[in-house]
């Protein structure tokens, strides 16, 4: 007979979807088992450092500082107390510290670790410091240390104060130094002026945010300085930093985020009017139709940068808190995709909104008709478009819905007239007055820089039931043919009405299939 040892594996690990339970007596994860270390303080400051298991480390050092802090106070408050640092030893060998008879702490072999030491060794190095440091703070106890601390808070707010009124001071004429830039000369676009505005405002904003962050260093960090001058208040220092770290991170970064995006809109605004002013690139056929695509990539580029600034601030917002970013991004990615398949109309809107801005299909300020309704581009971006019509209303067009668009503005516009005439009207006088009208109107200052090309008076262009329709062609400015035609409408009019020449009413001629009625007119003539 043959015997055989072999280990019969966990019931739980045959059944796949049970987790792999701990034995009871194994209480104590992995997690609270890994060594730390913390701090012991005397007076605010550092004074060593202990280690310990995740779990017992926050008790021990509790009882140390405790235990210090009782010490050190008999000893502050004995004048003439002498200072008495003894190293005992444990049962197991550990050093035991003790300061005047009272017990302080063991020394462990995870204490030693953190300095490379033997623990022997490390106890006689926190004798000698206690020895150095306990003394050193009841010196900063007497009165004669305190008073000349006192100078030294004194001469802090002062210069605290010099240098936020400086600060102050510097704003005030930094702000009082930069103005909006004013059309210097004729030449100068009125979209020069506005993204010279926004610029400014942007520059300004930014400014005043950096301001603010500098006067709250100043007397935050001047505050913070003060406290660690007197041992009474040193420890309140502590209490700060642990209490303030991650709402004084999380702030400083939402801060520079907002100073990043204000900065960002500066720099674009500065590169659309430097783009705008160039010569290479802005002749008089481009001028208008430039200065629209201008800014309306500069309106999209500054979202884009927004969102991309919101969202590096977020992460590091999230990586102060602690929380692991690399994961959030692993499963943003699959939401994403997710979203993607979800919301497919959105890419559509997006990718269709950066062709149409691309290929300068429209921009803000043109006059589109899109289908059934149509007006003025106010608002253009990657996902919509928005076009306010002539009754006032405010139309929003997803990108993607777009597939045929008019643009009514773009580059040069036209003003196609049809000037209906009686037919007892002299043919040729009415188109002799008509062109003449043409072009004195093209020759007018007031209006000679909207109209492109000289009119053209194509003749007469259908016989109309109202009469002969006269066809005038004008080439305008984008968006300024309907102020050309009004103009030109209103010049016409008086013209025709000093040569006599009519514009006829609609006519209607009537006929009436009445035997009788007609047997009678006819005798009437007869008789």
């Amino acid at each position: 007979m043959v015997v055989t040892n072999y280990d019969v594996p966990k019931a739980t690990a045959q059944i796949p979807f049970l987790p792999d339970l701990q034995s009871p007596e194994l209480g104590i994860s992995d997690t609270e088992k890994t060594i730390v270390n913390d701090s012991v303080y005397l007076d605010g400051r550092r004074l060593f450092q202990i280690a310990d298991t995740r779990a017992n480390l926050p008790q021990r050092l509790e009882n140390i500082q405790q235990a210090l802090d009782t010490i050190s106070q008999n000893y502050f408050q004995t004048p003439d107390a002498k200072l008495k640092v003894q190293i005992d030893h444990a049962a197991n060998g550990s050093p035991i510290i003790r300061v005047n008879g009272n017990y302080l702490m063991t020394v462990t072999q995870e204490d030693a670790n953190i300095r490379q030491q033997d623990p022997e060794s490390l106890a006689e190095e926190l004798k000698q410091l206690l020895l150095q440091k306990l003394p050193q703070a009841k010196q900063e106890r007497k009165t004669e240390f305190l008073i000349y601390q006192g100078k030294i808070a004194g001469a802090a707010v002062l210069g605290m104060i010099v240098i936020s009124w400086g600060m102050y001071r510097w704003q005030c004429r930094s702000r009082n130094s930069v103005q909006p830039t004013p059309p210097t000369s004729p030449a100068t676009k009125p979209i020069t002026v506005q993204l010279n505005r926004q610029q400014n405002r942007h520059i300004q904003e930014a400014k005043r945010r950096l301001f603010q962050l500098a006067q709250a260093i100043i007397w935050g960090g001047g505050s913070f300085f003060i406290l660690g001058l007197f041992p009474y208040t040193r420890s309140l220092q502590i209490a700060i930093l642990r209490a303030a770290k991650i709402p004084l991170q999380v702030g400083i970064v939402l801060l520079l985020t907002y100073v990043a995006v204000r900065l960002t809109y500066a720099l674009t605004d500065r590169f659309a009017s430097a783009l705008i002013n160039s010569s290479t690139l802005l002749t008089p056929e481009t001028t208008e139709r430039l200065q629209l695509r201008v800014s309306t990539i500069s309106g999209v580029t500054k979202s884009i940068a927004t969102f991309a600034l919101l969202v590096v601030g977020t992460l590091f917002t999230l990586t102060i808190l602690g929380i692991d970013v690399i994961p959030l991004l692993a499963g943003a990615s699959l939401v994403g995709v997710a979203l993607s398949l979800a919301s497919q109309s959105l890419i559509k809107d997006a990718i269709n909104g950066f062709l149409i801005i691309l290929e300068d299909q429209y921009a803000l300020g043109d006059v589109i008709n899109v289908g059934e309704v149509g007006g003025l581009v106010e608002n253009l971006n990657l996902r919509m478009t928005q076009v306010r019509d002539a009754e006032g209303r405010l139309i929003t067009i997803p990108n993607s819905e777009i597939k045929i668009v008019a643009n009514l503005s773009s580059r040069w516009s036209r003003a196609d007239l049809n000037i209906p005439v009686s037919y007892q009207t002299n043919i040729d006088k009415a188109l002799e007055l008509i062109e003449d009208i043409a072009f004195k109107m093209d020759r007018d200052p007031l209006w000679q820089e909207q109209i492109v090309e000289t009119p053209k008076v194509l003749g007469v262009d259908n016989f109309g039931d109202r009469g002969l329709i006269i066809r005038v062609w004008i080439k305008t400015q984008p968006l300024k043919q309907w102020d050309v035609a009004r103009e030109f409408r209103r010049r016409l009019k008086i013209a025709f009405d000093q040569a006599g020449v009519s514009i006829p009413l609609p006519q209607q001629a009537i006929w009436v299939n009445d035997a009788q009625l007609l047997k009678s007119q006819f005798d009437d003539k007869v008789n």
